[in-house]
């Protein structure tokens, strides 16, 4: 096999593992990746407001309204306003959510980051300067992407990010 069709075999790889995942995370809890983080995120964080919950995901405070909007009509969280501060409204689980939370398999990214934890310094700079150098190659330094694994939606039923 020609180094380019290494190249290209890995890459599919990588792509095709992240969408068995996400197929399976869609079929057991029935959310979506970023659905199952911000999920995470609020019932580790506690009192975190939605414009930290997107700082804590990299994604715009917009988006991650808007996944916190579908999460609420699903009947997975609520919204409750700040005693503190009533400007504030913090998104809480409910025992819905809470309940999918223990279910939830593992995030894809938890194997990944325990494994590459694992590598020593030079090789975890190494992967990280030749994806970065792969992104570039193709075109893709420029596009915005979140630290986490997930092709999105999958299928038009499932709400969109």
């Amino acid at each position: 096999m020609s180094q380019i069709d290494q190249v290209l075999t890995s890459l599919r790889r990588v792509i095709r593992a992240i969408d068995l995942h996400s197929k399976q995370l869609v079929k057991t809890v029935s959310v979506t990746g970023p659905q199952l983080r911000l999920l995470q995120l609020i019932r580790r964080e506690g009192d975190a407001t939605a414009s930290e919950l997107s700082e804590a995901m990299s994604l715009s405070q917009a988006t991650v309204t808007s996944i916190l909007d579908r999460l609420e009509d699903r009947g997975l969280l609520e919204r409750i306003r700040s005693q503190t501060d009533k400007r504030k409204i913090h998104p809480r689980l409910t025992e819905t959510g809470s309940r999918l939370l223990d279910q939830a398999p593992t995030p894809l990214q938890d194997s990944f980051v325990r494994k590459f934890d694992q590598l020593q310094s030079w090789e975890q700079h190494m992967i990280i300067a030749s994806l970065q150098r792969l992104a570039e190659m193709m075109d893709a330094e420029d596009i915005d992407a979140s630290p986490y694994l997930d092709l999105g939606s999958l299928d038009r039923t499932i709400e969109k990010e």
